[in-house]
């Protein structure tokens, strides 16, 4: 039988505020376990929430920046669970009146766009973390995440493959690193996301039963759970049996997803209004200032990047995807730079060292300023391109200005029309053989000739000077 996929993800984005979401206490990632807490987080008797300004600004702007409707007032619930990081025995979250409804975010796949909808974006706590024992039956609690203010962004399910959940996920990430509220680092959990997947018949009307996969702590994981999920459920129904509502927890080391726990309803949660946190108005004043701040977007930024810099369409959503690279892009471009070149030097060479160094755009030794004086160097033939690539390797490792390469190791291309005139006219005597068989029609030899121009000139003499008066002199 052939079925149709449907896939909705829930993301739980870290918002980058100094403080938790009711105290005081540092949210900084990576301190000792135990040392970010206080009497409000930890739910010590006879303390009270108090609502931090910020995450309610951070949500605004990622409401406006997916087209969301925000509602003109919220309300706190608690969620109640017992687990052993959540000292409350409650989540504080939102239930009936979470912070805006509906939106969309757009994506691309395969040359197609599609806008996946939104269902809800609501603010609530993060919980504490389990540190497991591998040497011994105990587990231990670190409750510095307690309090973390998070962002719940609740799609529509609206995705059919893996895919489009991926370009999903990485837009959205695109847009709230761009806002500045999240950092979208997956591995440190700032950046979280539950995937809901169902599979049903091509001519059904209802969804089929879904199950919810977590513990996926990178896109690619994200991909390869829900790849795997969709053949176990085809096998499951194929076999006559049933899909079970459940939980399950992707393995990444045996490349399976597992059974978790049954998967709980909302009624399961008891929510019920709390009464420590009054009720929250957003006036339209504070949404036009909130809006009025809003950055210029990806999808923006594309269309700018194709009409302005003359960009194609891949090269545009490559640049923008992060906002550091963009900025990055832009600024080696006001230094005088081509942008095309420009382009093409980033995403190559640059891309290519950042990667192998393991390192981000942020932390390049190589400036915008320099780099976009190499290319000059380049436009202007003052060196080749082939050189400039050396010399690119040199500035990476060593934090030198092009110029000050050149000139130490003189790499100045030779542009003399007379002097390569001369060298061309050594190499040529040197191999009169191998004349004799390209006026003989084996014209492959052209490259051959030029391999041994630029070795005798070390690789400095002008590629196009070259090829000119090498092919002038041959037909003499």
């Amino acid at each position: 039988m052939n079925y149709r996929t449907v896939i909705g993800l829930e993301v739980h984005a870290q918002l980058l505020t100094s403080s938790k979401i009711f105290c005081g206490c540092s949210t900084k990632f990576g301190a000792e376990p135990n040392t970010h807490i206080c009497p409000v987080c930890t739910a010590q008797p006879g303390v009270l929430p108090v609502l931090n300004r910020s995450v309610v600004e951070f949500g605004i702007k990622t409401a406006l920046a997916t087209k969301s409707e925000i509602a003109p007032f919220g309300q706190f619930a608690r969620k109640n669970y017992f687990y052993p990081d959540l000292p409350k025995g409650y989540q504080i979250s939102q239930f009936e009146f979470p912070l805006s409804k509906g939106g969309y975010v757009e994506i691309e796949t395969n040359g197609a766009k599609k806008k996946i909808g939104l269902t809800r974006i609501h603010m609530e706590e993060d919980a504490g973390k389990l540190i497991h024992d591998e040497d011994a039956p105990v587990s231990y609690v670190d409750l510095n995440r307690t309090g973390v203010p998070l962002l719940e962004i609740v799609s529509e399910p609206d995705m059919s493959t893996p895919e489009e959940a991926g370009a999903y996920l990485r837009k959205l990430r695109s847009i709230l690193r761009y806002l500045e509220v999240c950092n979208g680092n997956m591995e440190e959990g700032s950046f979280r996301c539950d995937a809901n997947i169902s599979i049903m018949p091509e001519d059904a009307k209802e969804f089929g039963t879904r199950t919810e996969l977590k513990n996926m702590n990178s896109f690619r994981n994200v991909e390869r759970a829900l790849e795997f999920e969709i053949i176990r459920q085809k096998e499951v129904l194929d076999d006559g049996g049933s899909v079970i509502q459940e939980t399950r927890l992707w393995n990444d080391s045996k490349n399976i997803t597992e059974s978790m726990r049954g998967k709980e309803e909302a009624h399961d949660y008891r929510y019920f209004p709390d009464p420590d946190l009054v009720f929250m108005k957003i006036d339209k004043d504070w949404i036009n200032k909130i809006k009025k701040g809003i950055p210029e977007l990806p999808d923006e930024k594309v269309k700018r990047f194709i009409e302005v810099f003359k960009l194609s369409p891949y090269d545009a959503h490559v640049l923008t995807a992060e906002k550091a690279t963009a900025d990055y892009f832009e600024d080696v471009v006001k230094g005088g730079a081509n942008p095309k070149l420009s382009s093409n030097w980033i995403m190559v060479e640059l891309m290519r060292e950042l990667k192998e160094h393991k390192t981000d755009i942020e932390n390049s030794p190589i400036s915008p300023s320099a780099l976009s004086n190499l290319i000059g160097l380049i436009e202007d033939k003052t060196i080749s391109g082939k050189i400039a690539k050396d010399v690119f390797v040199e500035m990476y490792n060593t934090n030198k200005s092009p110029d000050e390469i050149v000139k130490e190791k003189g790499l100045v291309q030779i542009a003399d029309p007379d002097e390569i005139g001369k060298i061309v006219q050594k190499i040529l005597s040197e191999n009169q053989k191998e004349v004799d068989e390209y006026k003989a029609g084996k014209e492959q030899l052209l490259k051959f000739f030029i391999g041994r121009i630029m070795k005798e000139t070390k690789g400095k003499a002008n590629p196009q000077m070259v090829n000119e008066i090498l092919k002038d002199q041959l037909q003499k």
